[in-house]
């Protein structure tokens, strides 16, 4: 039986590229845009691109905003990607955004010398924070590079919830790993190899849940 995965669609966001990608690692995916459509579903995925208030108004208006809550706060697998990662914070300096307030803590735009580039766009190596865990099997901490296309980042009030670290003129929390939790501000669907790695470990996650 391959892992179910419920993607979220709210009207905007990468959701063929990391629908396939999933896919490709064994996932039976569904499209949902609403409540009942998650039934039966193993993990939840909600990616994005774009700005973070269009990403909130659009949970709202599937009605998704309190099934991402209750999913998580049940500890049951998700997997957010770029806004999807942004989205679960209080507060985003992008339009002043409430956020879905499930973690404590702001996304803060870039303020860089001239020499780094703004939105922070390419390849970029990420630090783990636990080597041995199984969610980064088969991937080098330090070497490994993803893709990245953001112009804020996430700063959580709890530090160490930041599984994944990159640096881009200043340190930053590059994504977390709570519990079943996962959420990378990175593209895995875009990383080539080494995303691929990181979605088939997920999915792992998700069969053994």
């Amino acid at each position: 039986m391959k892992p179910k995965l419920a993607v979220i669609d709210y009207g905007m966001g990468n959701l063929r590229s990391v629908s396939k990608a999933f896919e490709s690692c064994g996932a039976d995916v569904t499209l949902v845009t609403s409540p009942d459509q998650i039934e039966g579903a193993s993990g939840l995925v909600l990616p994005g691109v774009g700005a973070l208030g269009d990403c909130i108004e659009g949970l709202r208006a599937c009605n998704l905003v309190d099934v991402v809550k209750s999913w998580i706060s049940e500890d049951r697998p998700f997997f957010g990607v770029c806004l999807g990662y942004q989205a679960l914070y209080d507060f985003s300096e992008e339009g002043s955004v409430q956020g879905l307030g499930i973690f404590p803590g702001q996304v803060k735009r870039f303020h860089l010398p001239a020499e780094y580039k703004v939105p922070h766009m390419g390849w970029n190596a990420v630090e783990f924070k636990d080597a041995n865990d199984p969610i980064i099997e088969g991937l080098s901490s330090g070497i490994d590079q993803f893709y990245f296309v953001h112009s804020y980042y996430v700063s959580p009030e709890d530090s160490e919830s930041a599984f994944f670290k990159t640096e881009y003129g200043v340190p930053f929390a590059s994504g977390i790993k709570v519990g079943n939790c996962i959420a990378t501000q990175f593209h895995p669907e875009k990383s080539q190899a080494k995303g691929l790695q990181l979605y088939g470990n997920f999915l792992k996650l998700v069969e053994n849940n």
